[in-house]
Parts: C-alpha cells; structure tokens; sequence
C-alpha cells in the first residue's frame, strides 16, 4: 500500500507521510498513554522511558548528524541545518532527565534490553549514512515528526523529576512535510525518501515494545 502511494506522484509524499507517522508512529502506539505511565508506578516507567530514549538518541552524532553528511538537495540540507542545533538542545534535555531520574529501575533481562537498543541505535545509524538518495532525508524528517509524540512522554518525565521544560526547537510540522514534498523530485527519491521514514518509525515502535514489555516484567515480578 505505502509503495503505491508513494509511486503516485512526488507531491504526494507530505500525505504519505504524515498518514505512515500517524499509524506508525510513536502517536499509535499504546504504551506512551497507557495507565503505566500515571501514578506511583510511573516514576520508574518514566525513568525507564527516560534512560532507553536516550540510549538510542542521546549520543552524537544521531540520525540528523549522520544524514548532513548525505543529504545534497538544497533545501534538504537547509533543513538539515535548521533541525541539527535543536535536536543537539534535545539530547542535553535527555541527559537532564537521566540525570534526575535516577539509576536505571532494575528489570529482569537488562543486558538484553541494552543490546536491542544498541543494535537500533546501530540500524539507524546505517539508515542514516544510505547513500540511496532520499533515505538519509526520510530518516531525519521521521525524526522531527514523530519527536513530538516522544516529547510529550519526556515532558511528563521532566515535571515528575522537577526539571524544567525546555521550548522545542525543531522545524514544524508544516514545514517539515513542505520540506519532504520539495525534496522528492522524481518517484525514485521519493521511495527512498518513504524508505527512510518507515524504517525509522519501525525502530521507534520497537523501543516502545521493549519499554511495554519491561514494565510488564516490573509489574509481575
């Protein structure tokens, strides 16, 4: 389905988009508003939450650094620039949240959980450098697209550990589509482009998976 959208027309690609980190994004997935994250429980759900996003986008270079150095579109690379400062504010926002929540919460198959994330952090990563025309700039405008719906968690976790919370300075979500559509200059751009982007969400669903599934596992020890 995605792929014949994509193969419609270029201009298409900002609905494709925006639909595919609608539906499969960090937006639809259950964990970030479920009942796990209100309460008592939720001080070490968010801790949890806090330390594992960081662990696959807190440290330099990430997606966007990576992608700045592959992405040769004008417009593309201007987006780049503008996306690169406000994400680097958002990994110090990580390090602050780490820092005040605390020690990892103790869950049963830990060095497992660090692994899968290191291997997403190392698939994005890849992604990120695709010399593929379009999947480097798919990835970075996933990034900044399906953030905000990560950001709101990280919000939540900032006001239950007393850290004040940051303005986000990343391009819109207009302007980030505009970007897209700007970018896909012929139907095989535009399918890498697509590429990027679904690939990206797919490690972000994952590491909400393995966030769930931790929190089970804490609850039922």
């Amino acid at each position: 389905m995605a792929s014949q959208a994509i193969d419609r027309q270029p201009t298409g690609v900002a609905e494709l988009l925006s639909g595919m980190v609608a539906k499969e994004g960090s937006a639809s997935h259950p964990y970030p508003i479920s009942p796990a994250l209100d309460g008592d429980p939720a001080v070490r759900n968010l801790a949890d939450i806090a330390h594992f996003i960081c662990l696959l986008h807190g440290r330099y270079p990430g997606v966007i650094d990576h992608a700045a150095a592959r992405v040769v579109h004008p417009t593309a690379r201007n987006f780049i620039y503008r996306a690169a400062p406000g994400f680097a504010a958002e990994r110090s926002y990580l390090t602050r949240l780490v820092v005040a929540a605390g020690p990892l919460p103790s869950t049963l198959g830990q060095s497992q959980s660090e692994a899968a994330v290191s291997n997403q952090s190392h698939a994005l990563a890849t992604l990120a450098q695709s010399e593929r025309n379009g999947t480097a700039i798919g990835a970075a405008i996933a990034l900044v697209l399906d953030w905000r719906p990560i950001r709101r968690v990280l919000d939540v976790a900032a006001q239950r550990f007393g850290i004040q919370v940051p303005p986000l300075d990343l391009p819109g979500v207009s302007e980030t589509l505009a970007i897209a559509a700007e970018t896909a200059e012929t139907p095989a751009i535009e399918r890498a482009l697509g590429f990027g982007a679904q690939q990206l969400l797919v490690q972000h669903r994952g590491l909400w998976d393995l966030l769930e599934s931790r929190e089970s596992a804490r609850r039922n020890a």
